[in-house]
């Protein structure tokens, strides 16, 4: 996975709102390759508005999104062919099986057939869904959709991975599997950003982190340089929206 030293994801100035106040104030973000970076904060904070306008998915008010170097908005091709994305509240196609989904998902992004069959086969059994292949996604439970779709965030084998509260309703067994995937994706040299409201989850498996109140980056940089001496909940003790 090839970088040419460009930032992984870099945005500059986001400014969005829907009527009322900024719900996005001015996020500015740098997030270098090969990192594992945590965008955390309260519900409500602004990270799922925040990570939809960079990936292309709501264009800002204000401001500027690249991956690797491309405007996002600019050049939403280039672009979103380097990134895979996990939304918050992902809407999948129900009546389609999980092997169906991942061919639907391949053959749109323009892979040909003997390469989706050979990736999804490998994603399926590293994502513990072998035996949920032919099962609708209407009956996968919230892990399994989970892990379906980060599968088909994976099956264009992108640089970067972007994904909203990606452990959220995850069972025990499902995270664990998710996070191994993910590690081994950055030590491949891949660059993941999630959002969480869980600071314990973030300080456990990131290198980097953003803390994001009401729209704007409160603190950033390495975690050792957020959270001190002490942990990360110790280094914002006393604000209870950032209590896990």
């Amino acid at each position: 996975m090839t970088t040419n030293g460009q930032l992984a994801l870099e945005l500059d100035g986001l400014y969005k709102r829907f009527g009322g106040p900024w719900v996005v104030d001015g996020v500015s973000l740098r997030v270098p390759p090969g990192s594992f970076f945590g965008l955390v904060g309260p519900n409500g904070a602004g990270k799922t508005t925040t990570l939809s306008m960079a990936v292309g998915l709501l264009r800002p008010d204000q401001g500027l999104a690249r991956i690797f170097g491309t405007d996002v908005w600019a050049d939403p091709v280039r672009a979103k062919a380097a990134v895979g994305v996990l939304p918050d509240g992902l809407a999948l196609p129900e009546r389609l099986t999980g092997r169906e989904l991942l061919n639907f998902t391949g053959l749109l992004r323009g892979m040909d057939k003997a390469t989706v069959v050979g990736r999804a086969d490998e994603l399926l059994h590293v994502l513990e869904l072998g035996g949920a292949e032919n099962t609708v996604v209407v009956d996968y439970s919230a892990g399994m959709r989970k892990k379906i779709g980060l599968a088909t965030a994976l099956l264009h084998a992108p640089k970067l991975l972007v994904l909203d509260e990606p452990f959220e309703a995850v069972d025990p067994v499902s995270a664990g599997t998710i996070r191994t995937i993910l590690q081994r994706f950055v030590a491949s040299g891949g660059s993941v950003v999630l959002s969480s409201h869980v600071m314990a989850l973030v300080e456990n498996i990131c290198d980097r982190v953003a803390v994001i109140n009401r729209g704007r980056v409160v603190a950033g940089g390495t975690l050792d340089e957020v959270r001190g001496e002490g942990t990360l909940e110790e280094a914002f003790e006393g604000l209870s929206w950032l209590a896990s």
